[in-house]
């Protein structure tokens, strides 16, 4: 059943802005593990009116078959193949990417990289030709590798805008929120959980201490639990042993995501999210905090706040992981043709 806490967060946008034009998204990856159930929760999006599917998969067209059945409003197109990648990005709002392939027992994310990163680099070049103005959301992992090398991509075509090109880590986020809820017997709906750095490992931050409404935990509670948030896409690789990653909640957190960004573009104010962008806030190019998504993409970087001694340990840790990431996948960038 959809979500009742997903059909609100789109409502909400809908309610206070629904005289204006509703907008175009592009989900690149769109019949994979996590695109499907992404592209299943967007089209219920009212804020949407055109939902392109990009993939290249020969699937595609059945899914967007599938998707075209659904009594909502949303008019959904299909584009396989790289030869009619432009069509899907032309004139889109938004560019959301799921694609490549899924994690298996065993890999890292950073195993993911030499195929994810050419798929992703391959796209992002499409979209600096024909969408340049696109708001770009980067889902495929490694993460920390996958947004320096599109920056790349895009600087080559002098179209690189860093305000509107994302790295998606809502899923830390929300897993956040769940575990300290289910520790506190808490609404993991009335939780919200700041996490920065990056996207992997223990570059994962989660900042407990500005956790609203406020919590505390034990010190051995804290290390376990902040471990599980750091591992919990391991997690659930193992637990599907060998049969997929993470792909329900990831599409969970793409969509939130998502439509953040078209409630950011259709007016609404005080859209904040966190998210894995070009930054100074570090000694790092780029690295997740909350920022403020504006109808052009960031308007502010709100920082990291007031660390615990215990956060500011995980940060320091967390410093040279994200860094040997983001130059690893900058320099994939510059390199690519």
């Amino acid at each position: 059943m959809f979500s009742k806490v997903f059909k609100n967060i789109i409502n909400q946008g809908a309610r206070q802005y629904s005289s204006k034009k509703g907008l175009k998204v592009t989900v690149c990856g769109g019949s994979g593990g996590i695109g499907q159930p992404l592209s299943l929760l967007l089209k219920q999006s009212p804020l949407i009116t055109d939902l392109a599917i990009y993939d290249i998969a020969p699937v595609t067209p059945g899914v967007v078959a599938d998707l075209s059945h659904m009594d909502t409003n949303s008019n959904v197109t299909s584009h396989v193949g790289l030869d009619n990648l432009k069509d899907a990005v032309a004139d889109t709002d938004v560019v959301i990417i799921p694609a490549g392939i899924p994690r298996k027992p065993g890999m890292t994310r950073d195993d993911l990289f030499n195929t994810n990163i050419s798929i992703v680099c391959d796209i992002i070049k499409v979209i600096g030709q024909v969408s340049p103005h696109a708001l770009v959301g980067i889902i495929s992992n490694p993460v920390n590798s996958a947004v320096p090398a599109a920056a790349e991509i895009l600087k080559k075509l002098n179209v690189y805008d860093p305000k509107r090109l994302f790295g998606v880590t809502t899923l830390d986020i929300v897993r956040s929120n769940r575990f300290i809820a289910e520790l506190k017997c808490l609404n993991a709906t009335d939780v919200n959980v700041p996490v920065i750095g990056g996207h992997s490992g223990p570059t994962i931050i989660p900042l407990i201490s500005q956790c609203t409404p406020q919590v505390t935990f034990d010190h051995d509670v804290l290390v376990k639990l902040t471990k599980r948030i750091q591992e919990a896409g391991t997690e659930v690789v193992q637990a599907k042993a060998g049969a997929g990653s993470a792909t329900l909640s990831m599409a969970f957190a793409g969509a939130k995501f998502t439509t953040s960004m078209c409630r950011a573009i259709l007016g609404e104010p005080n859209v904040v999210e966190c998210s894995f962008v070009e930054s100074t806030v570090t000694d790092s190019p780029y690295f997740s905090t909350p920022v403020l998504i504006g109808k052009n993409g960031i308007e502010k970087n709100f920082g990291m706040g007031n660390l615990s001694d215990f956060e500011k340990d995980l940060l320091k840790a967390a410093l040279p992981e994200l860094a040997s990431n983001i130059k690893k996948g900058a320099d994939f960038g510059k390199n690519y043709k």
